[in-house]
């Protein structure tokens, strides 16, 4: 949600912070604005709607200066319109905050400052943290020096974050202090890129992967001072703290289109490489590589006694396939739930228990309180996910990456994928640390995992042919999945997929929950996409199949190479042959291909979808 980039050093600066809220799109925005620093004033540019329209406006009143603020705001308080834009100004104008995140007391504290005679232009909680900063500021003695004015400003800040409460990463500017940006976080994302002779900050890395590799994250509690020349860090306190730069492993080619319509597209056929990656140097499962990796040892592996995972949307559906291989690859009994509900019940954690959290971005709010709250009660948890130096990494006993590079598109695909290819290792190495993974079988699993890759590249030739069906079925206004087994969660994932990016109706099914209530719905015309892949259950899916045909629901069914043809369907999927037990890697690749064109032909915006942003970082 929301997102944010800011420049100091020597180029000019609009066309990078431009540049890099354009990369920030996917995170889901309704509004933009930038602020620059020139000639001794702040300078802003806000509007509603698109970075392209911000542009234009920049086009028409240009700014110029080397040290500038960018905002990219998804409406919590307050409409989407210019004046609830960030930047946020002061009763001043000389100094500006942008924000993510929510600051819960903030209506006592526009009190508070309405009392001091504090004048308010926008609804946000942002801008009573301006206000805030500008109030600690006249008790600080006035700056003749931009030296003193960067001490001002970091006391004023440190002062101010002692009174907010809530999730926030803040970036404030300020006249008095030129050539600086001093920023703050707790419990909402924030990076530092590190350049030659230029820094820069931002909500996520790929804002400035065009300029920079190298990186710090901020832990919560944090202050960065940027300047041209270098990056300061410490603590709320004062306390400093040393930089530690990581090397962010994506390249910028990754970031791109490459010549795909959109980013979704481009990144449902990223899915090859994203398994491959994700499963390199993993699989084979022998070697002490993994351990090395994600600190799990197998004396710790061998004596789990139960494994819970814990995610949000699609991560949750990766968690619902990883309940099964658990069961069935580690020996153990496993739970998945999602985040937002366990970090609010009053889970019983017992010993020997393993949470694995699964988000995307290791930012989500939701899974980083379930993750806190599982280790408050004495469990370990692993995070799997896609960021390096993410929060949910940070806060993990252990972490196990997807290698996936930035997924930009709102709709998780190659995540997903990634995910699962991960669970399906992890689920491994606990069965083979608890002798409950025969050698034999563990060797046949490697096999077929490491052939997914090719098989999920035969899949993608799907394409044209899912292309028909969606034209057909594009008008449609109810859509049925329907599934059993470990593809009950692709059939969960295939209906999601079409609600998130076409705003059609589409619920997934457990294939043998239809008689139980859902059959009731099901009337001449309406679509059901059947998982029917080989698997010991494909007698079980065709009874339902028969039972929606028989009322007259247009089948679509996905199933394996060399299979007899699903019997009544309209349009069949054929997948290359694959194991049952990775069935689901595959499956979803048609259903992700089916909401992606269906979405596109009724002119909906695939990658930015309305309501949704990528990284839910606040509840």
């Amino acid at each position: 949600m929301c997102g944010i980039i800011g420049y100091v050093g020597e180029r000019a600066a609009v066309p990078i912070v431009l540049e890099g809220l354009k990369r920030l799109e996917y995170r889901g925005y309704d509004s933009a604005g930038v602020a620059v620093l020139t000639n001794g004033s702040i300078e802003r540019r806000r509007t509603a709607g698109k970075v392209s329209a911000l542009g234009a406006l920049l086009a028409k009143a240009p700014l110029s200066g080397t040290t500038a603020l960018g905002h990219t705001r998804w409406a919590t308080h307050g409409s989407p319109k210019e004046e609830n834009a960030h930047p946020h100004s002061d009763c001043t104008g000389g100094l500006v905050v942008i924000h993510n995140g929510i600051i819960e007391n903030y209506i006592e504290l526009r009190s508070d400052l309405a009392r001091r005679g504090h004048r308010f232009s926008s609804e946000t909680d942002t801008e009573v943290v301006a206000h805030w900063i500008e109030e600690a500021l006249k008790r600080i003695a006035s700056p003749h020096s931009p030296r003193e004015g960067e001490s001002a400003l970091v006391q004023a800040l440190q002062a101010a974050v002692k009174s907010l409460r809530g999730a926030y990463a803040l970036a404030v500017l300020w006249n008095k202090a030129p050539g600086v940006i001093v920023c703050a976080k707790t419990a909402s994302p924030l990076v530092v890129g590190l350049g030659r002779d230029e820094n820069f900050l931002a909500s996520d890395a790929p804002a400035f992967l065009s300029h920079t590799r190298r990186a710090v994250y901020l832990e919560d509690g944090e202050i960065a001072v940027l300047s041209r020349e270098r990056c300061r860090l410490m603590r709320f306190d004062g306390t400093a703290l040393p930089c530690r730069p990581v090397k962010i492993p994506w390249k910028r080619a990754l970031a791109e289109k490459e010549g795909f319509k959109h980013f979704m597209l481009k990144e449902i056929y990223d899915q090859p490489q994203a398994i491959e990656d994700t499963l390199r140097g993993r699989v084979p499962f022998s070697g002490p590589s993994f351990e090395r990796e994600t600190g799990l040892a197998s004396s710790f592996l061998s004596r789990l006694k139960r494994a819970r995972l814990i995610g949000c949307g699609t991560a949750y559906h990766a968690c619902l396939v990883g309940r099964y291989w658990m069961e069935s690859l580690a020996g153990i009994p496993a739970e998945a739930e999602t985040a937002s509900e366990f970090r609010y019940r009053e889970s019983v954690m017992e010993p020997g228990e393993l949470v694995i959290a699964v988000s995307q971005s290791g930012e989500t709010a939701d899974t980083l309180g379930a993750a806190r709250l599982a280790r408050s009660r004495g469990a370990k948890v692993l995070a799997v996910t896609n960021c390096l130096g993410s929060s949910l990494s940070r806060e993990a006993d252990f972490s196990l990456y997807t290698r996936c590079g930035p997924e930009l598109g709102v709709a998780s695909t190659k995540a997903f994928t990634g995910q699962m290819s991960a669970l399906a290792v992890v689920a491994a190495r606990i069965g083979l640390a608890r002798g409950m993974l025969p050698r034999s079988r563990a060797s046949e699993l490697a096999r077929a995992m490491l052939a997914l890759p090719a098989a999920a590249t035969t899949a993608l030739k799907l394409d044209a042919e899912i292309l028909k069906v969606a034209r057909k079925l594009r008008r449609e206004g109810h859509f049925f999945y329907i599934g059993r087994d470990l593809n009950y969660a692709v059939a969960l994932e295939g209906a999601l997929k079409l609600k998130e990016i076409s705003y059609l109706h589409a619920e997934g099914y457990a294939g043998g929950e239809l008689k139980h209530g859902p059959i009731a719905l099901i009337e001449k015309g309406i679509p059901v996409v059947a998982l029917a892949t080989r698997s010991r259950l494909r007698d079980k899916i065709q009874g339902a199949v028969s039972e929606v045909t028989a009322r007259g629901a247009r089948l679509i069914a996905v199933q394996t190479e060399g299979d007899p043809p699903v019997h009544g369907a309209d349009a069949i999927l054929r997948l290359p042959e694959c194991p049952e037990v990775l069935a689901p890697i595959l499956a979803v690749i048609p259903l992700q291909l089916l909401a992606y064109h269906i979405a596109d032909l009724r002119g909906c915006d695939v990658d930015q979808p309305r309501n949704l942003a990528k990284s839910v970082t606040v509840e």
